[in-house]
C-alpha cells in the first residue's frame, strides 16, 4: 500500500515541468509519458532533451511564460525555478500543487520494488551500475538516474520488470521523499551544509532515509566508510531492518578483493567472482560490489551478476575521457568534495602509471570552500601539477574573505590559483606524453576539457 505521504500518479493529473531541460528534471518526464501522464514543459534554452521529450508526446515550450501551464493539474519546479517564474507565480495564484522533483518522481514508482542509492559520493555511478547489470542480466528496470549514461543512451527510462532504480539525492534532504525496499548508502560524510548546517543534521537525515525501510527491506552499506559502517549499526540496533555490508574487510557480507593490477574480484556466499571493471579507482570497485549486493538481492545469478559490470563503461563526468593529443589524455570528474577529489586523483595515478597527472580544479559553493580548503589542498597535493580556478558560485551570494586563494595558500610547489586562459596554456606546456590531465568540479570546468585538447594540438 502507498504510503500517506507519497502522492500517486493518478492524483496528478495532467503535469506541467517548470525547467524541463534539466537532467533530473527530464528524467522524470521522460518516465511519467512512458508511463501514460500527460505532460508538459518548458524552459529557458531550447536544449536537445526537449526535443526528444517532445517526439515522445509532450508538450514543450522554449521560454518561460503563464501561458505555458495550460490546463496543468500539477507543476513540478526544477531546484534552480525563482520564486518570481512567471509561470511558478501563476500555479501558486492558481492554487496548483508544487512539487519538488523527487516528489514527482516518487509518485511515478507506484507499485515497483523500489532500489534508491544514496551517499555523499558514487550515487550516480553506483546506480548507472545497477543497472546496466540489471539490464545485462535479463531484468528490464526502470531507472532515474542523476547523470547521462553513455553505456544506456539515456539517463532514464520505463522498464517492464516492476523494478525501480533511483539515485536519491541527499544534498536538500529530497532523498526522504523515497519509500524504498532496498537502500544503498556508498559513504556518509558532513556535506551540503548550506543546506543541513551542521554535520550532526547530516547523520540525522541518513538516519531517517533508513528509517524509511519496512520490515522486509534492506539497508546495504558500505562497511569501508567509516559514516556507512555507524549507520548501517544503527539501523542494525533499531532491530527492525536487515543490513548487508560490502567492503574490503573480512567480516563483510559481500568482500572485495584484490587480485593485482586493475583486477578485482568479490566473494558472497555463492562463492568467489571475478570483476572485469572499464572504470579505474578503489572507489569504483567498491561501488561495482555494492551493485553485486544489489543484483543478488533481486535474485541475479552471482556470476551473471559479476560478469554483466564489464558492459558499464561509466557515467557522464566520472572519469570521463575528453580526448587525447601529443601522447596527452585529458580526462573530466564531477567531484566536488574532498574526498571524491582525492578519489579521481587516485584513480588518474594508476591510469597514468609513472607518469605525471595533472589537474585543474574549481571549487564548487563559497560555502564548501570555506569548510573544507585544506582537505581540498590536500588531496590535490596528490597531483604533479594543480591548478585552481575561482569559486563557482552556483546557488549561493558571495561570502566575505571566501576565494579559492583559501585553498591555493595550502598546495604545494606545483600548485597556484590561474584564471581561465592562464590554465589552459600551463596545463598545455606542463603535460609531456603519457601524462594524465584531469579537469574536476561540478561547475563548468567541464568545458575546459576540449580546450586543452585543442591547446595540445589535438
Amino acid at each position: 500500500m502507498t504510503p500517506a505521504s507519497v502522492r500517486s500518479q493518478e492524483s496528478l493529473g495532467r503535469v506541467h515541468f517548470i525547467g524541463i531541460g534539466g537532467v533530473g528534471m527530464s528524467a522524470v518526464a521522460r518516465i511519467m509519458v512512458a508511463r501514460g501522464v500527460t505532460v508538459s514543459g518548458s524552459d529557458a534554452k531550447d536544449l536537445p532533451v526537449m526535443a526528444e521529450l517532445a517526439a515522445a508526446g509532450a508538450r514543450i515550450a522554449v521560454g518561460y511564460g503563464a501561458a505555458n501551464l495550460g490546463d496543468a493539474q500539477t507543476v513540478v519546479a526544477g531546484s534552480a525555478i525563482r520564486a518570481d517564474n512567471p509561470e511558478l507565480v501563476a500555479a501558486r495564484e492558481a492554487g496548483l500543487p508544487v512539487l519538488h522533483r523527487s516528489e514527482a518522481l516518487a509518485a511515478t514508482m507506484g507499485d515497483d520494488l523500489v532500489v534508491t542509492i544514496a551517499g555523499t559520493h558514487g550515487k550516480s555511478t553506483t546506480t548507472s551500475m545497477i543497472t546496466v547489470l540489471l539490464q545485462e542480466a535479463g531484468l528490464d528496470p526502470s531507472f532515474a538516474i542523476g547523470a547521462n549514461v553513455p553505456s544506456l543512451g539515456v539517463n532514464a527510462a520505463h522498464g517492464t520488470s516492476g523494478i525501480f532504480v533511483a539515485e536519491a539525492d541527499e544534498s536538500d534532504g529530497s532523498f526522504l521523499n523515497y519509500r524504498p525496499r532496498i537502500a544503498v548508502v556508498t559513504n556518509v560524510e558532513p556535506d551540503h551544509l548550506d543546506h543541513y548546517g551542521t554535520a550532526e543534521a547530516v547523520y540525522e537525515s541518513f538516519d531517517r532515509f533508513t528509517g524509511l525501510l519496512p520490515a522486509d527491506g534492506v539497508l546495504i552499506a558500505c562497511a569501508d566508510d567509516a559514516g556507512a559502517l555507524a549507520l548501517a549499526e544503527r539501523t542494525r540496533a533499531r532491530g527492525n531492518t536487515r543490513v548487508v555490508l560490502y567492503g574490503t574487510s573480512d567480516t563483510s557480507d559481500l568482500v572485495l578483493h584484490d587480485d593485482g593490477p586493475g583486477a578485482v574480484a568479490v566473494s558472497a556466499p555463492a562463492g568467489r567472482f571475478a570483476l572485469q571493471l572499464q572504470v579505474p579507482g578503489r572507489h569504483n570497485a567498491l561501488n561495482a560490489a555494492a551493485a553485486v549486493a544489489v543484483a543478488l538481492e533481486l535474485g541475479v545469478d552471482a556470476d551473471a551478476a559479476a560478469r554483466a559490470l564489464s558492459h558499464f563503461s561509466g557515467a557522464s563526468r566520472r572519469f570521463e575521457l575528453k580526448g587525447e593529443a601529443r601522447g596527452v589524455r585529458v580526462f573530466d570528474d564531477y567531484a566536488h568534495h574532498p574526498t571524491e577529489v582525492r578519489a579521481a586523483l587516485t584513480a588518474a595515478r594508476s591510469v597514468a602509471g609513472g607518469h605525471h597527472v595533472h589537474v585543474l580544479f574549481q571549487p564548487h559553493l563559497f560555502s564548501r570552500t570555506r569548510e573544507f580548503a585544506h582537505e581540498f589542498a590536500d588531496a590535490l597535493n596528490l597531483a604533479d601539477t594543480a591548478l585552481v580556478l575561482d569559486i563557482y558560485p552556483a546557488r549561493e551570494d558571495p561570502i566575505p574573505g571566501v576565494t579559492s586563494q583559501l585553498i591555493a595558500d595550502h598546495l604545494g610547489p606545483g600548485g597556484r590559483r590561474v584564471d581561465p586562459a592562464e590554465a589552459v596554456a600551463s596545463l598545455a606546456r606542463a603535460a609531456g606524453p603519457g601524462d594524465i590531465i584531469l579537469t574536476v568540479g561540478a561547475g563548468d570546468v567541464t568545458g575546459f576539457g576540449p580546450q586543452i585538447v585543442q591547446a595540445l594540438g589535438g
